[in-house]
């Protein structure tokens, strides 16, 4: 059996869907909103890599790397804030954050 770039994309659906999944089933959790967020970043990735490789054109490629470094950048500065908003608040819950309007 071959493995076709239709095996690709049902790999990538698959992790987007349970991305989405993990935003709508757990809602209270910062850290799992962002975690879901990022499995949905790699399935997009994981679609810009197969259409890079089925059209032979190295681009695809180049964005990835920038998405995930960008990625990366957003969590650490996420984090970076779920930390502050933690030691003066001492809870992580999403409900609590309307609390933050200014």
């Amino acid at each position: 059996m071959e493995i076709t770039i239709f095996h690709y994309l049902m790999l990538s659906g698959l992790v987007f869907l349970i991305g989405v999944f993990g935003i709508f089933l757990n809602r209270k959790s910062i850290i799992s909103l962002i975690m879901s967020v990022e499995v949905i970043f790699l399935a997009i990735n994981i679609n810009f890599i197969i259409f890079a490789s089925y059209w032979n054109d190295f681009k695809g490629h180049v964005l990835v790397l920038f998405i995930l470094t960008v990625s990366a950048a957003e969590i650490a500065i996420a984090l970076v804030a779920l930390v502050i908003y933690f030691n003066n608040r001492h809870t992580t819950i999403v409900d609590d954050l309307s609390n933050l309007r200014g």
